[in-house]
């Protein structure tokens, strides 16, 4: 039996994470919300624009229209990490080591644990930042393609170019593949060992979520009536299969995708604020929630993958816990 407890807050949910066993939300007025012995509240930003789970540390990072980085841990305590005064920190990537990538406009930072700070300088705004999986490289998402630095030293970037506008970049858990959120209706990917390109069309909407599957053999995706899932596990990665479409409802979009930490599931949030979970063998389908006031604009299992954090575009929020 799914039990969901919620929580009703008033703005918009940018993201949804456990810091270990804690359930936390941060919202767009600079607001993080812990379920920790009750209901807590964190004042971090003057606008709160990302956020993002920092898995190794157990702690949550944000950027803000302050021009603040801070760091948010389990026990509510927050460090400032970096500001830039009159600056936007619109993008933010968690990476080995408690290092810190973050941008704005046409920079991007990489803080390290001790302490420096390396910059990287882009021809365009960066719109997204990952970190490979070894922490050494960063990829910066920006006009016309994906730059590849060395986040500790300032060596030339290595230029994955594709035309249009790409607003979001992750690399494959095995580091053999990035693969880019463009402004049109589609991804784009590079295989690293020869940069070749990989096409991934056909999308009605922009596909802003993406979540890798337990094991990299799946990358899911927003941007249509079901989750597109596309398939990692040859050599040559989704080119030439088909993608898997699941959860598919043709009366609503998919707006949020998170795949199980263990399992080939993926749990699949909607524009009207139901969350559904399917899994890839069979397309088999679960409801986890049957609907909202908003969209669904974040969603994060626990570590265990028995408890899902979801947030809409109204503040909805709440766990869906699958032990009751």
């Amino acid at each position: 039996m799914v039990t969901i407890a919620p929580l009703d807050l008033t703005e918009h949910c940018v993201a949804a994470a456990f810091l270990g066993d804690i359930p936390v939300f941060a919202l767009a007025d600079g607001t993080v919300h812990r379920l920790d012995h009750g209901h807590q509240v964190s004042e971090l930003h003057d606008g709160l624009l990302c956020a993002t789970l920092d898995v190794r540390d157990k702690s949550l990072l944000t950027g803000g229209e302050d021009g603040k980085v801070m760091r948010l841990a389990a026990d509510g305590q927050d460090n400032e990490l970096a500001q830039i005064p009159g600056k936007w920190i619109h993008c933010i990537a968690a990476g080995p080591r408690r290092a810190v990538a973050y941008a704005t406009g046409r920079a991007a930072f990489v803080h390290q644990q001790d302490g420096t700070i390396g910059e990287f300088a882009e021809s365009r705004t960066v719109e997204g930042l990952a970190f490979a999986p070894k922490g050494l490289r960063i990829a910066a998402a920006r006009y016309n393609g994906v730059s590849l630095h060395w986040a500790a030293t300032q060596a030339p970037p290595t230029d994955l170019e594709w035309k249009g506008a790409h607003t979001g970049v992750t690399f494959s858990p095995d580091g053999n593949y990035v693969v880019s959120s463009m402004q049109e209706n589609a991804l784009h990917g590079w295989r690293l060992k020869d940069t070749k390109h990989m096409r991934m069309t056909g999308y009605p909407a922009k596909a802003k979520s993406m979540s890798w599957s337990s094991r990299g053999k799946w990358l899911a995706s927003s941007g249509a009536p079901a989750a597109i899932v596309w398939p990692f596990a040859g050599r040559d990665g989704p080119m030439g299969k088909t993608p898997l479409e699941l959860g598919r409802r043709d009366d609503t979009m998919v707006t949020c995708v998170a795949c199980h930490p263990t399992d080939d599931v993926v749990a699949i949030g909607y524009a009207d604020g139901m969350i559904l979970a399917a899994r890839f063998s069979d397309s088999r389908e679960a409801e986890l929630r049957r609907g909202g006031k908003g969209a669904i604009s974040a969603l994060h299992w626990d570590i265990a993958g028995i408890r899902l954090a979801f947030g809409a575009e109204t503040g909805e929020c709440g766990i869906v816990d699958l032990t009751a």
